[in-house]
Order: C-alpha cells, then structure tokens, then sequence
C-alpha cells in the first residue's frame, strides 16, 4: 500500500514537472514570435519608409542636376558680361551676378539634401539587413520549438508504443511532425512574400497616387491607378494558388480527373521547360472524398518529387480505370536515383506507402541512377475491399 502511494506522488510530481516544462516553452516560443512579430512591422515600416526616401532623393537628384546646367549657364553669362563690363549697365550687371549667385546657393542647399537623403538610404538599407536576419534566425527558433511541443504534447502520449516498436516508426513520426511545421512556415512565408508584400505594395501605391495627382495631375494618376488595379490582379492570383495548394476546391465538384488536370497545368505554368502529359482510360468512377484526396496526393508528391529532385524534361501522368481497381503511374526521365540507397527526404516515400495501406492498395518504384523513374499504385475500389475482408 505504501509503494502504491508513493508511485502515485512519484507520478503526480513528473506529470507537474512535464506540464510545467511544456508551459515554459510555449512561453518562450510566445515571446519569440512576439520579438518576430514586432521586428516584421519594423521592416515593412523601413521598407516603406526607405522606398519613399528613394522617390525624393530621385526629384532631389533631378532638381540637382537641373541646378547644375542653370549654374554653369550662369556663370557663362557673368564671364560674358565681365569681359564686356562697358556694354552692360549697372543694373544689368547686379542681376546677372545675383542671378548666379541664388542658383549658387540653391545648387549648395540641394547637394547637400541629396548627401543626407543618400545617408539616411544606406542606414536604412543597413537597418533592413540586420532586421531581415533577426526575423529569419527568430522563425528558425520557433519552427524548432513547435516541432519539440508538438512531439512532447501529441506524439509522445498518443503513439508512444508504436514509437518503442519500430525506430523506423519513430524517424518517421519526428519527420512527418518537422514536414508539418515546415509546410506551415511555407504556407506563412507564401503569404508574406506574396499577398502581404503585394498589399503593403498597393498600400505605399495609393499614398504615392495622392502625390503624383497634386504634382502632376490627373493622366499621370490615372497611369498608375492602372498599375494598381494589375498589382491587386497579381495579389489576388497568388492568393487563389495558395487556397488551391492547401486544398483543390474542384475535387468535390468535378472529381479527380479535371481536378489533376488543372493542377498539372499549374506545375507547368511554374516550372518553365517541364512537360507533363497526362492520360486517363476508360470512365472515370467517382470515388468517396476520402480516396480522391488521397490519390489526388498521392499523384502531388511524385510529381513535386520528380520537379525537385529529378529534373525531368517530361513526365508522364496516367490513370487506369479497371473494373476493380484503379491503376496511377507517374513516370519521368530525370536524373533518377537508387532505390535500396537511404536519403535525407525518403520518409515522403513511406507517407506515400503509409497512404497506400490505408487505402488497402499496392506501391511500386522503379528507379534507376539516370535512367528516371516509375511510380506505381494499385488502388481496389471501396466495393472491392469489402468483398475481400468478406
């Protein structure tokens, strides 16, 4: 009796002391991203800041320059009029000297506006850098952090056994929860770079449209209303391909087929002097959401394996379907690789086997160092899969 309390105390008190590591990190991982956060706003404030700073020391350079050219033609004409001094009244002869005398001035103001607005460009672009590396060295922390939380909160209690088991099992589990969090600073980065630069571009844009229409008038404005409206187009374009990498809305409406269809067009369209050619046999049956999902996957990491790693001229996409089953092969001529050889990203391969025995179906890889690669699955219908567990 007195051991089985003691265990208990002994249980309680690394429960507390766990909870409260785990507490302490999301803390820490809290105040990191908040140091982020706060250092994001900073740089899109300099960025603005330093884009402006740049489109007045351009008008200053201008004026400058402009300056210059008045300023020597002055100083001609009061060489003229000295070497001519008994030709010139009084008069004449002040306003010619006082003339270049005030563009003398001007000239001296403008160069020395032009110095400090150069000076503050550089600093600011200094700034920018060291800002730039504190938010990536700050991301990389707290992408760490998430992978140890999310191991420590889910993995560890819900997988534990299976992780004991098998030390496959357990590399796999850390490197799918590491694609997640990867995935996820894709998906963040994505947005930043893309839509939130765009619309922090379109924001600096309608400030700058205000300018240039009291400066310059209504045609100039109208131009870059016109730009505008092309930047909101590029925005909105890059949004809708982020929606579509997270999840393909024509799946559900349209089924797997027009739904690869589009997204091989994509690939295409992103990655410059790849064809892909792509086949479908016999009807298409439509299968529940769960099975088109994941053959949607499925076909998604052979073809980003095959642009990444390969780097095939051509791939090939062909859906097969039988009367029991459905057939997927995904071929290239890339570079190929060895197959019995273990490499850095092979646990793509085991989620692509991992999805396959979910679905009760088959996976099949020929590859060859130069020669390219076959992928093929073996997919029983649901129906099928029924009649055999029967």
């Amino acid at each position: 009796m007195h051991l089985d309390e003691k265990s208990k105390i002994d249980i309680q008190s690394i429960d507390f002391i766990f909870n409260r590591m785990i507490e302490n990190i999301t803390n820490s991982k809290n105040d990191i991203f908040a140091i982020s956060e706060q250092s994001r706003r900073s740089f899109e404030e300099m960025k603005i800041e330093l884009e402006m700073i740049k489109q007045k020391l351009k008008v200053v350079i201008q004026n400058s320059d402009t300056l210059a050219r008045q300023t020597r033609l002055a100083k001609q004409r009061l060489v003229e009029v000295s070497r001519n001094f008994d030709r010139y009244s009084e008069q004449q002869i002040k306003e010619v000297y006082e003339i270049a005398q005030d563009l003398q001035i001007r000239l001296s103001l403008s160069e020395a506006e032009e110095r400090s607005l150069r000076e503050k460009r550089d600093d600011l672009e200094r700034r920018l850098k060291v800002l730039y590396d504190t938010i990536q060295r700050a991301d990389h922390i707290v992408n760490q952090v998430n992978v140890v939380l999310n191991y420590l909160t889910s993995d560890l209690k819900s997988v534990g056994a299976a992780l004991e088991e098998a030390k496959l099992k357990h590399e796999f589990g850390i490197n799918i929860i590491a694609a997640q969090e990867e995935e996820r600073k894709k998906l963040s980065r994505d947005i930043h770079d893309g839509p939130a630069q765009m619309m922090a571009n379109v924001l600096m844009r309608t400030d700058l449209i205000e300018r240039i229409y009291r400066e310059k008038g209504v045609e100039e404005a109208m131009r870059e209303i016109s730009a505008l409206k092309a930047a909101v187009r590029e925005a909105l374009s890059e949004v809708r391909r982020i929606i579509y990498d997270l999840r393909p809305m024509a799946l559900d409406d349209l089924g797997i087929v027009p739904t690869l269809k589009k997204y091989l067009c994509t690939i295409m369209d992103y990655n410059k002097g790849i064809d892909i050619h792509f086949q479908s046999y016999n009807s298409e049956i439509r299968l529940p959401s769960n099975y088109e999902v994941a053959i949607f996957r499925l076909v998604q990491e052979c073809v980003n394996n095959s642009v990444k790693h390969g780097k095939p001229k051509d791939i090939w996409v062909k859906l097969e379907w039988n009367p029991n089953s459905l057939n997927v092969i995904v071929k290239d001529n890339g570079n190929g690789f060895d197959p019995g050889k273990k490499r850095d990203q092979s646990f793509g391969i085991i989620g692509m086997k991992e999805r396959v025995e979910i679905l009760k179906g088959s996976m099949e890889i020929k590859s060859k160092v130069g020669c390219g690669t076959i992928v093929m699955f073996k997919i029983p219908y649901p129906d099928q899969q029924l009649k055999s567990d029967k």
